[in-house]
Parts: structure tokens; sequence; C-alpha cells
């Protein structure tokens, strides 16, 4: 029997990158190659996505990476640090498996799976990443912080209030926000100025004033994108450069305005339109939005951390100086936040009931993770607000394995075919 050089074997490592990228690879086909009329200016994020992914570049190889665990950590403060925020959120079914062997069996998908590839030291995005930022959010990511650092990872807790409309959860939320505003400076060793500080409040603000032009146009009738490019765009702000990010979606921007005039429509002639909300869309596990598309449904509009909540609201300032901007910052982020984490959520049932309206839509698609409990806790709220606004809602608790995939696709067709002989009879 011939021996295997040593060089030629593969390592747990390597095997595990090698099935990550065999699982994103094949999610891009069905992205780019399942669907006709791709704008050409979504070629960008799809070869973004490869490489990342497939080809193990890294898009950061010469800066500081701190890692993120959720859209609550204020990216502003991060980059004027000289930091690079990337978002630790996973969507790989095979780093769930592997979050399962030390997770319990009944925690979230994305958790399990984030975890996972923190224990994997498979990152894709940044070689030798050290630091993550965890919020005090839902219960699993605030447990999870304990494994992070037996892990050998440096962890700073970032505390989030559990009430956001009181003054004192306001005021304990800017104290944290300031806080980390001068502990950030320590994890990359270049303090926050206020010139640097309002710099990249501009640099994001940018960002999302190109998500603003994008998701706008989405508003229009016959639909010029289809959502599941708007989740690949929303995804890649997770981890690309900031600046070529927004250069490349205004360049979108521009062709999808193009479509608008031409009266192109990227959906069918009577497909419905969709606001999908609930547990967050994070690239590869796009199952349910694909599957609403591939049903003849089209997502106009979503209400998830991964998407419009991640680039929604923009940082506010009166005064330029640093303790109005790092306050203003901290608003930012408390203020505009629909997370179900809080006590009270009544701001994210209006603002379904505004996605419905202001971009007429036909139903809700509702996600929830398995596991996901406070997501799983809310529907039953949300659901009622729904009915009492008569507006058609369709309730999936679902994972990132794929072997729920006919059982769900039938319900989410049904669903579809209900929302066209409602238009009929309307």
């Amino acid at each position: 029997m011939t021996a295997v050089p040593e060089h030629e074997i593969e390592t747990g490592v390597q095997r595990h990158a090698r099935h990550q990228g065999m699982e994103a690879g094949g999610v891009l086909d069905q992205v780019e190659r399942g669907f006709a009329g791709n704008p050409a200016g979504m070629q960008y994020f799809y070869d973004l996505f490869r490489d990342v992914y497939c080809n193990g570049v890294k898009p950061h190889p010469d800066k500081q990476t701190i890692g993120t665990m959720c859209v609550q950590i204020p990216d502003e403060i991060i980059h004027a640090a000289g930091g690079v925020p990337v978002r630790m959120c996973n969507g790989f079914y095979t780093d769930e498996e592997l979050g399962s062997e030390f997770m319990p069996a009944k925690s979230c998908s994305l958790v399990k799976a984030s975890l996972g590839m923190l224990k994997s030291q498979t990152n894709p995005y940044s070689a030798g990443l050290k630091t993550i930022v965890n919020p005090t959010t839902c219960d699993q990511k605030k447990k999870a912080a304990g494994m992070m650092r037996e892990m050998g990872y440096q962890v700073y807790d970032m505390e989030l209030p559990p009430v956001k409309e009181s003054e004192e959860g306001r005021e304990y939320w800017r104290r944290s926000v300031r806080k980390f505003t001068q502990h950030i400076g320590k994890l990359t060793g270049k303090k926050v100025t206020r010139r640097g500080l309002k710099q990249t409040i501009q640099q994001v603000g940018r960002a999302q004033l190109a998500y603003h032009r994008l998701n706008e146009l989405r508003k229009h009738t016959p639909i010029p994108i289809l959502g599941k490019d708007i989740f690949m765009v929303t995804n890649a702000y997770f981890f690309d450069d900031l600046a070529r990010w927004t250069e490349a979606t205004e360049a979108l921007c521009e062709e999808i305005e193009a479509r608008v005039v031409q009266g192109y429509n990227a959906a069918g002639r009577r497909s419905p339109r969709i606001v999908f909300t609930g547990s967050p869309p994070v690239f590869p596990n796009l199952k349910l939005p694909l599957m609403i598309e591939q049903a003849d449904g089209v997502i106009v509009a979503d209400e998830t951390c991964s998407s419009n909540r991640l680039l929604n609201d923009m940082v506010s300032v009166d005064e330029w100086f640093m303790y109005d901007m790092v306050d203003a910052v901290a608003d930012r982020y408390l203020k505009s936040c629909t997370c179900p984490i809080f006590t009270m959520n009544n701001d994210r049932i209006r603002r379904l009931v505004e996605l419905y309206r202001t971009f007429n839509a036909d139903g809700i698609i509702y996600q929830a993770f398995a596991g996901c409990s406070v997501y799983e806790m809310e529907q039953r709220s949300v659901a009622k607000a729904m009915e009492k606004e008569e507006i058609p809602m369709l309730y999936i608790e679902t994972d990132y394995s794929p072997s729920q995939s006919g059982q769900l696709s039938t319900r989410v067709e049904a669903f579809i075919e209900s929302l066209k002989a409602r238009r009929r009879q309307s």
C-alpha cells in the first residue's frame, strides 16, 4: 500500500473548509444561475461571495478585524478605532452540525452555526481573529460568550437594556456605548477621535444612503430586482470593505433605476409581493427566500437584522462634538431597533404594517428558527395584529437542515397561490 505524502493529507480544518465551500457554491449556483435576468451589477456581489466562501480569499488581509455577533454593535465606532467589523452570524448547515455537538439540541440554528464556525477555526472573513464583541441580546448569545472564551477568543460584552422605551434604558445604553468607545482603542491600538468618528459616521451614512436608494426602488410595480439579490447585497455588508461595498451598491442602483424607467419586471406577471420577517436569512441559509421566489413570489421588503434593520436608520447628529456623536450613535442603534429581545415591541408590529402598505405587498412570511425562542414567542402577537389588519401571514418554523425543503416548499407554494386567488377576488 502506497503511503500518502504528508503534504497531501487533509486536516480536519481543511476538510471543514472544503465542505463549507461546497455548501456555499451550491447556494451561489442557485442564486446566480437559477434565475433569469440578473442585474449586471450583482456580479460584483456574486464574485465576492465566491471568492470569500469558495476560494478562501480574505477580504481584509492587512487589517485588524473585530468580530461582532449582532447588528446592535456600532460599526461607526469600530471603524473610527481603525478596526474592521465583521459579523460572525453564520448561515452554514455544515457549522450548525458542528455546533450541535456541544450545544443543546433545542438551541437556535444561527447560534449553533456561529459557534460551530468559531470552533472549527474556518472563519472565512479574516485570519487570526482574536476579539469578538458580543451583545447581551438574546439569552443564547449571552451564554455563548463563555463558550467563545473557552475557545480562546477575547470577548467584550456589550450591555443592552431589556427596555428601550424608558429614559433609564436609553441612558443605560448610552453609557454602554461610551464605555465601548473608550475600550475599543485598547483592542485596536488606535484611540477614537472626534475627527475619526465624524468621518466614519459620514462613511457609514453614505453606505446607508446607497441602501435606502436601492430599497426605495423595490416599491415600484413591476418590481425591478428580486429579494434574493437584496439579501446578497446586505449580507455582503457583513464583511466587505465599506468603500467598495458602497460603490458597488451605488452602481447597482443606477442600473435598477434604468430598469424602472424601462418598466423591466424581474418577477412573474402576477407574482405576489411578499414582506419577509423573523429570524434573519444569513448566507448561505437563503433556503426560504429562494423557495419563495422559485414559487413565483417576490420579496419586495423585509424586516430582519440581516437586511433592512441593518442599514435602515442613520445617525442624527446635532453637534459634531465627541460626546454628542457617541450619544447619537447610541441612539441610532437603540431607538430604531425592532428586535424581539425587548420586553415590548409595538414598534416592530407598526413597522411590519407600514412595510406591507408602502411596498404594496400581498402578504407576509414570518420565519423562526427552531430554538429561537424570542421569534417563536413573538409570532403569536404578530399574527394577531396582522389578522386584525386583515394582512395574510404565513408562519414557518425551520432550521438550516435541507431535509425539510419538500414540506416547506409545499406550504410556501400553497400560500403564494392563496395570495394570487385573493388578488383575483379583490
